[in-house]
């Protein structure tokens, strides 16, 4: 009997120990979700000036478009980027994106293309290894901050860079959309190369501009253009993994949150039944001890 109290005992313990982490790692988890959606709100309303530019110089343009988002004729060889994780407590999240490009990488292949693959984010590359799918180049994402517009900035940066000596023909990003609290979809989306209506899917919310007065070049206005909401929509799309990946984890962190409560209720119990119990027998033993009652 001492034997289970002492187990039960040592095992509350540990579990109340824990309890308190999973309680602050929970808040982290709920106050990282709603930064990046609100961060991603705030990025969507900055885009919408892109709208608004895009509609004032495109009757200026006359369909004479820079070597920045002239489409290619066919599409062979595609840069890939994959959104994943860098921490960890959030179940099959990743193993559902690496999941997602296998089946992308073996379509590439049935319809004669290639790709590198480009990862963001440490914890995707196990899964990688563990597939055999080889990749390019590994880029980890900050373990204490939400992604920042600087790795958007950058990599869509050499993206354009290559696409325009026709290095590749197109570059994709596989992420995960945020759709909801704990629910989410992995998703493609085709960055490079740019695609207008991308800005004419938000252009019924645009606000009434003044007519324009373009006094430069609107080629190069809209070639500059094109490379900072390619940037945006990236980042965009980075901050809608991160509400989804830290909604997923909150989620598990709630749930384990409340199966420890739910142990700690009864390991509670355990222990009051088997002290009662003990108490009960040792009084039993003392009472046939002074001859109060017969021996069992």
């Amino acid at each position: 009997m001492s034997e289970d109290l002492e187990r039960s005992q040592d095992r509350l313990d540990n579990i109340q120990a824990i309890d308190p982490i999973l309680g602050a790692l929970r808040t982290i988890s709920m106050g990282s979700w709603q930064l990046a959606l609100k961060r991603r709100s705030n990025v969507q309303n900055y885009r919408m000036h892109f709208a608004d530019i895009y509609e004032a110089i495109l009757p200026l343009l006359k369909n004479h478009f820079g070597p920045v988002h002239e489409k290619k004729s066919s599409v062979q060889k595609i840069a890939t980027i994959v959104v994943g994780s860098e921490r960890g407590l959030i179940g099959k999240f990743n193993r559902d994106i690496v999941d997602h490009s296998a089946k992308y990488l073996e379509e590439l292949q049935r319809n004669g293309m290639q790709s590198d693959m480009y990862l963001l984010g440490s914890r995707i590359s196990r899964f990688f290894n563990q597939q055999n799918i080889t990749y390019r180049s590994l880029t980890p994402l900050s373990t204490t901050s939400l992604p920042s517009f600087e790795v958007a900035a950058k990599m869509t940066h050499t993206l354009l860079i290559q696409y325009e000596a026709n290095q590749i023909d197109a570059a994709d990003m596989i992420y995960t959309s945020y759709q909801g609290p704990s629910n989410y979809k992995i998703e493609i989306d085709r960055i490079i190369p740019y695609q207008p209506k991308r800005l004419r899917r938000i252009q019924q919310h645009m606000r009434t501009w003044p007519p324009a007065i373009v006094e430069t070049d609107p080629i190069r206005l809209y070639t500059q253009l094109v490379k900072q909401e390619t940037a945006i929509h990236f980042y965009e799309l980075l901050l809608d993994s991160a509400a989804a990946e830290h909604s997923a984890r909150f989620q598990l962190l709630e749930e384990a949150t409340q199966n420890a409560q739910r142990l700690i209720e009864e390991l509670n119990l355990a222990v009051q039944m088997t002290r009662r119990q003990t108490i009960t027998r040792e009084m039993q033993e003392l009472a046939v001890g002074s001859g109060m009652l017969n021996k069992p």
